[in-house]
């Protein structure tokens, strides 16, 4: 679990859950989605990222790379939504979002982390080029700062690449083969059982359905050969959950 000593020490002495995140951030939806499975009640700090309210000395001293969602309880900072939303099914039992039986445990785990392994090179390269690219593009005085505050590598180069559209077309295409090879891997999962790791609603289907979410609605990627995982979508869509997590901030 990554927690991480913040250097903003105004959030050391926050009480109860707080939420750092933002409507359009896949990995924010996560984590309100878990919330929101768990009924439990939480403070919102929303950054609107198309406005780069989050690129700030104040929550680089939260996150140190500068990404949403962030999570404080009672103090304590925990970074990483695959990470953020395991820890909330641990410390909330209540409401259990994880499978009883080993081996769907492990392949709720196996799906949870697969879909944190392709965020950048699959889905945010893909949405960014598709939708979001020329709104975030930064000027080179925004660049700069962004060099100032940012110290990873990797954030630091797609972000120019996703401001300047230099993705190469070797690049986008392995992003869209990814996502097509993970959905047809989903796709063949759903045929044996309703939801992602099996027979229960599980910590896996909350980290997937945003994915599917965003990649739908921003970037026009294409379900409809897809027919599990269109069924498996309708499901989660009809929870209360997704109504309070996804869609009640979703922009406009």
């Amino acid at each position: 679990m990554p927690v991480v000593t913040p250097k903003n020490e105004t959030v050391k002495s926050l009480s109860g859950l707080h939420l750092y995140h933002s409507g359009i951030s896949n990995c924010s939806m996560r984590v309100r989605l878990a919330l929101e499975e768990k009924r439990l009640p939480w403070e919102s700090h929303h950054l609107d990222i198309i406005k780069k309210e989050h690129l700030t000395p104040e929550y680089f001293g939260v996150h140190p790379k500068g990404l949403v969602p962030s999570l404080v309880h009672n103090g304590v900072v925990i970074i990483e939504s695959d990470d953020i939303i395991d820890y909330i099914d641990r410390e909330f039992p209540e409401h259990p979002l994880r499978p009883t039986g080993e081996g769907e445990l492990n392949l709720m785990y196996e799906w949870l982390h697969r879909a944190t392994r392709i965020h950048v090179k699959a889905v945010k390269t893909h949405i960014y080029e598709k939708r979001i690219a020329g709104k975030m593009a930064q000027d080179a005085a925004e660049e700069e700062r962004y060099k100032e505050l940012q110290g990873d590598a990797e954030l630091l180069e797609f972000h120019h690449k996703s401001s300047t559209g230099s993705f190469s077309q070797q690049e986008l295409a392995k992003a869209k083969a990814t996502l097509d090879e993970c959905f047809d891997d989903l796709e063949q999962a759903l045929s044996d059982a309703p939801w992602v790791a099996g027979e229960s609603y599980s910590l896996a289907d909350i980290a997937w359905i945003p994915l599917h979410f965003t990649l739908e609605a921003l970037a026009g990627y294409s379900f409809s050969d897809r027919p599990n995982v269109r069924q498996w979508a309708q499901r989660v869509q009809e929870r209360p959950s997704f109504k309070q997590g996804v869609l009640e901030w979703w922009p406009g």
